[in-house]
């Protein structure tokens, strides 16, 4: 009996798994939704009744597993890279020129595929069978989220031909637009706040704990590339076909193209078509097909040289202009933004969009009640282009800038030669509030679990009234507020004391002194090595400090001035709080980066763009802002743009983060050395 019953019950497996196939990959099915059902039942009453054929590849196995506590990391085998932007013909035709040079001159086809704006993933496979699935993370460590993973269906659980005995594939997980509205429908009837767009959805719903949340999404996925070498095949187009064959989703909107026409071509019809789409996509990438190319290529920084995203321009909108609000910042400037009668806009409903200041609202001549042209790209904040004059409407008002701060009633004030008006009231709730949003922020101390919601709860609590007082919080303190877990609690504790060790400039910029950003920081560190140099310092001497100037001294020093700021950097002193920078010797010609010049560029993931260019100026280099004959190398990260191309036109030597951190360990290794 328990014989006929496996036989059975691997019958059904195979079945299903080609129905699987067959619906969620080809979109072909065989049979209907009711007949399926049947033939799932079926396995699932054969696995309930003899417990031991059940396998974790079985395809009842989807969903089922328990909630997870949190992710494991994972450490990805080949790092998952960015990919450098494009944004109209000339950059697009520079890469290619670019390319060609690389590979002398050689000839290659291209492969277009339209760039889904999801959420990456690394899919492995041992012996035909899905074993793990993680995100993208930081390119180098992702989060394991296999058991969400494993809920969607068209990721197959076993492979439909013979594969390596490990194999690994990338693709784009992403929730389908209908089932966006879906859920949104479901949560307007409910009266719960709606989904702001199905990209940041869909990476919600895949980082859930509890797969079954995940499974009720009913996320998809588009497959794009191998990971690995000695593949079966010489190309990317040939990888696509092979993938296809195993039974994973590949896009049939690929194209192999064979000239650049082509693909300006494919790009032409989808900026216009991909409204059509059941998904969203932001551009078209553009792959070098052979593979053996692409490794001639290769990485630079975390982008490959062999692709390049060429982006749709950013969306724009009509609608209408309700009103202007104030927000205050947090170093008290009045920052107008508009009020619009809701507009989707690139996916997302907009109801607000940024206005920058009183004086380019007057240049623009927007007036509430307008109609008014708004522009959208990504994930980046909506804002005004103007106004349709010709649609204004008689009553339409002039904007003026309030004389009072609409949180506090302050009368406000417009420093001469700035374009902000501003709240001078240091104790105003609203700056406040931005305040210690931005010192815990990850530039500034970065105190990861304080996000902006548990900000606004410990300031109306009255757990924190300035930001010395996060300093004084006690475990205790954040387990008495609702949906502070343990866990939670535990790890904002112990990250606001490692914060205390955080280096003087990170301290500097995140106290929010007006004009001083994390580049300033690092200017004034370089002069003086405590904060309490700096605060005795004369606005006279600020202002010698190249790269500083009066107007930036003068705000430095009236910062130092004020009793409240002098009594809160005291208690932070108290607290253990780091208030010095290791002395630079004075003699800069002795560091091995003595006469070197620097540029970086991009985002690099170890550690900031500052940092680093703090590290090279501590072992005597020079930074500059841009790449010339003069410059020694440039290091790149994430995203570097115009300045690699003019590294590479000049000849300048380049350093990806992986080399430039040796770089950096071999000088730290051989302290003798002088020069590179």
């Amino acid at each position: 009996m328990v014989q006929a019953a496996a036989e059975r019950a691997e019958v059904l497996r195979g079945e299903i798994r080609s129905h699987n196939h067959r619906y969620y990959a080809l979109d072909d099915p065989l049979i209907t939704d009711a007949e399926y059902d049947r033939l799932l039942q079926e396995l699932r009453r054969l696995e309930s009744e003899y417990p031991e054929l059940l396998t974790p590849d079985s395809p009842t196995q989807r969903v089922g597993a328990a909630p997870a506590e949190g992710f494991k990391q994972v450490q990805h085998s080949a790092p998952m890279l960015s990919l450098a932007n494009a944004f109209d013909r000339d950059d697009l035709e520079n890469w290619l020129r670019r390319t060609k040079a690389l590979v002398g001159g050689a000839e290659f086809d291209l492969v277009c595929e339209l760039k889904i704006d999801g959420l990456a993933v690394n899919l492995t496979y041992e012996n035909g069978v899905f074993t793990q699935g993680a995100t993208r993370g930081d390119g180098r460590v992702g989060e394991d989220v296999t058991q969400n993973l494993r809920t969607i269906r068209s990721i197959p659980l076993t492979l439909l031909a013979e594969a390596p005995e490990r194999l690994e594939v990338r693709g784009e997980v992403y929730l389908p637009v209908p089932e966006f509205r879906r859920l949104n429908e479901e949560r307007q009837e409910k009266g719960e706040p709606l989904y702001a767009n199905p990209r940041n959805t869909g990476a919600g719903s895949v980082r859930q704990l509890d797969p079954q949340i995940t499974a009720s999404r009913n996320m998809a996925i588009w497959v794009y590339s191998l990971v690995g070498v000695d593949l079966p095949v010489d190309n990317h187009w040939e990888a696509l076909e092979w993938l296809k064959q195993l039974g994973f989703r590949i896009n049939p909107h690929n194209r192999l193209c064979r000239s650049v026409q082509e693909v300006f071509d494919f790009y032409d019809h989808w900026v216009e078509a991909r409204h059509e789409l059941p998904y969203e996509a932001d551009g078209v990438v553009i792959k070098v097909s052979p593979l053996a190319l692409q490794d001639t290529l290769g990485v630079v920084g975390r982008e490959p040289r062999w692709a390049i995203a060429y982006k749709f321009p950013a969306e724009r909108a009509v609608t209408r202009l309700l009103n202007i609000g104030i927000n205050v910042g947090r170093t008290g400037s009045l920052n107008p933004y508009a009020v619009l009668e809701p507009v989707v806009v690139s996916g997302a409903t907009v109801r607000n969009a940024s206005l920058h200041n009183e004086e380019d609202i007057h240049r623009k001549d927007i007036r509430v009640g307008d109609l008014v042209t708004i522009e959208r790209a990504g994930d980046v904040i909506p804002h005004v282009i103007g106004p349709i004059l010709e649609q204004r409407p008689e009553n339409a008002e002039e904007f003026h800038m309030p004389s009072e701060c609409p949180v506090c009633g302050t009368p406000v004030v417009k420093p001469a030669g700035e374009a902000m008006h501003r709240c001078p009231n240091a104790t105003c709730p609203a700056q406040f509030f931005e305040l210690l949003k931005h010192f815990v922020s990850k530039g500034a101390t970065d105190i990861d679990g304080l996000g902006e919601k548990w900000c606004q709860i410990l300031i109306d609590k009255g757990l924190v009234t300035d930001l010395a007082g996060l300093y004084s919080l006690r475990k205790e303190d954040l387990l008495q507020l609702d949906r502070m877990g343990d866990k939670l609690a535990t790890r904002i504790m112990a990250n606001i004391e490692s914060s205390k060790q955080k280096p003087l400039p990170r301290l500097l910029f995140a106290i929010g002194i007006v004009h001083v950003g994390s580049e300033i920081a690092e200017v004034l560190t370089q002069a003086y090595n405590s904060i309490d140099a700096i605060a005795d310092a004369t606005e006279e001497e600020l202002a010698e400090i190249p790269g500083i100037g009066p107007k930036i001294a003068a705000s430095i020093a009236a910062y130092f001035r004020t009793e409240a700021n002098k009594s809160m950097i005291q208690k932070l002193r108290d607290a253990g709080v780091n208030m010095r920078q290791e002395a630079r010797p004075a003699n800069q010609d002795g560091l091995p980066l003595s006469g070197k010049t620097f540029v970086v560029t991009g985002t690099l993931s170890g550690f900031s763009r500052k940092e680093a260019e703090s590290r090279l100026k501590s072992l005597g280099g020079k930074i500059t802002s841009s790449v010339t004959r003069n410059t020694d190398y440039l290091v790149v990260g994430e995203s570097p743009g115009s300045k690699l191309a003019s590294a590479e036109r000049l000849g300048t030597p380049v350093l990806d983060e992986e080399a430039f951190t040796k770089f950096l360990d071999d000088l730290i290794a051989e302290p003798e050395r002088t020069g590179v």
